[in-house]
């Protein structure tokens, strides 16, 4: 008689918000396979419960071992419960090689769902999750990260991405050069934990926030929007404008009209960043600093199947219908600058959002420069 294996996902803030069952499978397992022993036991007396069985190390340097050690114990028919420091075991943790020696040798493999940080932040993010793909860590090495990234470029998906807070600024200024810094796409930091936050709205508002100062902490989960279909952007206002606002009351209707006058006020005085979303913009009642209801400024009009493409072209928020202008790429090199980018870079991102030639994007600056400068051409350095 064989042995079962468990895996079992660990809370990644509160012990408190760990499953019941874990409880009972630590104090009742022969073997707990832990990525770091003393982060287990210092779970289970926070669960109040008493690990009987032995525990052993099971992370990543020492996994492959691990795995053919734990398979006899489960062919000796022992119970064994793998375990890592917070979320899901194989799910950019250790566990998938031990599962596997499992699989292969016909021993049952059962689980106790907990949390993962990458389910958790793409249900916070406001993006589509119908379909998502999962990147986990970007490359370490720029030039690494960049043509990974660049692989990307064209996912419809959207993407997930787990960093480090060391590495937070380089790769948000690869993926705004890479993707275009009007992407849609949200920071998710310490998720579930005391000192949690949620940063919505583009890649250079991100870029922005991670290089503002201060000091950035802990884990960190990006979820990023995909690719959009042609020469368009897709931002929060844009995901919300299926919410009726007659069918979510006085809350959403509220949010729409604070997103209408921040663009407006934005239209008047400045430069708007699509995606960003007011801190106003919250439900009444709601604490300070809570995350916005996302609503669209007004109801989307009822179109016939007849008008629906040409409709679509002109829906707010995606810009121009058409090939874009040189005042629409002027304006874009100079939103990707703002957002922390050289100039190179900017220009680069232009030209694969906008899938346009590297001397449209000279033209269109040269077109749009006042009079009196409009001496030369730009030299090709990017």
């Amino acid at each position: 008689m064989t042995g079962v294996l468990i895996v079992c996902g660990a809370p990644i803030g509160e012990p408190r918000d760990a499953s019941p069952r874990l409880a009972e499978v630590l104090a009742t397992a022969d073997v707990v396979a832990a990525e770091d022993t003393r982060r287990v036991r210092r779970l289970a007396h926070a669960l109040g419960v008493t690990i009987a069985g032995r525990v052993t190390s099971c992370y990543d340097a020492v996994e492959g071992a691990r795995a053919a050690a734990l398979t006899e114990q489960l062919l000796a028919g022992r119970t064994v419960a793998l375990i890592t420091d917070a979320g899901m075991p194989a799910v950019s943790d250790p566990g998938f090689r031990v599962v596997a020696a499992a699989a292969v040798a016909g021993i049952p493999v059962t689980v106790v769902p907990g949390p993962s940080a990458v389910t958790a932040a793409l249900a916070v993010s406001g993006l589509p999750s119908d379909r998502f793909t999962f990147e986990g860590f970007l490359p370490r090495r720029g030039g690494e990260r960049r043509t990974r990234l660049r692989e990307l470029s064209a996912e419809r998906r959207t993407m997930v991405f787990l960093e480090a807070p060391h590495r937070l600024t380089a790769s948000l200024g690869d993926l705004a050069a890479a993707f275009g810094a009007d992407r849609a796409a949200v920071a998710c930091r310490e998720l579930t934990k005391t000192w949690e936050e949620i940063v919505r709205g583009d890649l250079g508002r991100l870029l922005c926030w991670a290089t503002d100062g201060r000091e950035i902490r802990g884990e960190l989960t990006l979820v990023v929007a995909g690719a959009p279909a042609g020469p368009r952007r897709l931002t929060f206002a844009d995901l919300a404008a299926d919410v009726p606002v007659a069918a979510t009351g006085t809350a959403v209707a509220a949010a729409g009209t604070a997103v209408a006058a921040a663009e407006a006020a934005a239209g008047a005085g400045g430069a708007r960043r699509d995606g960003d979303i007011p801190r106003e913009a919250t439900e009444p009642g709601a604490p300070a600093g809570s995350a916005p209801r996302l609503a669209p400024a007004s109801p989307r009009p009822e179109r016939s199947a007849a008008g629906e493409a040409q409709d679509d072209d002109q829906e707010e928020g995606f810009g121009p219908p058409g090939p874009p202008t040189p005042a629409d790429l002027a304006a874009a090199v100079a939103r990707h600058e703002a957002a922390g980018l050289s100039r190179a870079q900017a220009r680069r991102a232009v030209m694969e959002h906008y899938g346009v030639t590297r001397a449209a994007v000279y033209d269109a600056l040269l077109a749009t420069r006042p009079a009196d400068t409009r001496r030369s051409r730009p030299s090709p350095e990017g």
